[in-house]
């Protein structure tokens, strides 16, 4: 179980309070033990900075952390919530405005779905399919990649969709931004994000606080 709580994503800012990154909150707590980043805290536009210590003290006052979105990390002798947000201390880069391609950011930009038979599926029941054949020349890009469920990869096998008399429920494309981040900020379990990162900006451009991300694995 803590294992499967320290997966959960946090929002990494700059020094300057810019996204720059998502990771998992192992990683956010090694930074944090570290002394290379605060938590960063906000209800009702209400800032706060905590270091790893006060942090823990905080996580004690459990009636200080609203239910049901946030969750904790706990050892026999020790309960920290897991941060949403923290910040590093001396890094002052802007983010990337390259999307990563991997599976995470493919199975993200579809949504879940079948580009097939448009039906959505658990990530552990969806294939990637290349459109185009890699018999055919099809390359491994974001615009010839695509999710497909078992059955529907199969009854395409090494064709195109056409010369097997299916169809694209979309033509795929590469996203301007974090698929993953997108399909995360519009869930009440990281609102908190929405302060950091606007939903609306996809050319990479940042506008104060806000910036767009690159995916990462």
């Amino acid at each position: 179980m803590l294992a499967k709580v320290l997966d959960n994503s946090v929002l990494v800012l700059n020094r300057y309070y810019t996204a720059i990154n998502v990771i998992s909150a192992r990683h956010a707590f090694t930074l944090l033990f570290k002394g290379a980043a605060e938590v960063i805290s906000h209800d009702d536009e209400q800032l706060a900075t905590y270091d790893i210590v006060s942090w823990i003290e905080l996580s004690q006052l459990k009636t200080e952390f609203p239910e049901p979105y946030d969750e904790w990390a706990r050892t026999p002798s020790l309960q920290i919530c897991i941060p949403r947000i923290i910040r590093l201390n001396v890094y002052n880069k802007l983010p990337q405005k390259t999307v990563k391609f991997n599976r995470r950011n493919i199975f993200a930009r579809d949504e879940g779905r079948c580009q097939y038979c448009s039906r959505r599926y658990p990530m552990s029941q969806l294939t990637l399919d290349h459109v185009k054949p890699k018999s055919l020349g099809g390359q491994t890009t974001w615009e010839n990649v695509t999710t497909a469920c078992v059955n529907c990869n199969t009854t395409k096998g090494g064709r195109r969709p056409e010369d097997a008399g299916m169809r694209l429920a979309k033509k795929p494309v590469k996203p301007k931004r974090s698929p993953l981040l997108k399909v995360k900020i519009r869930s009440e379990k990281y609102r908190s994000w929405r302060k950091f990162v606007s939903e609306i900006p996809t050319n990479g451009e940042t506008n104060g606080t806000h910036a767009s991300l690159n995916g990462h694995s």
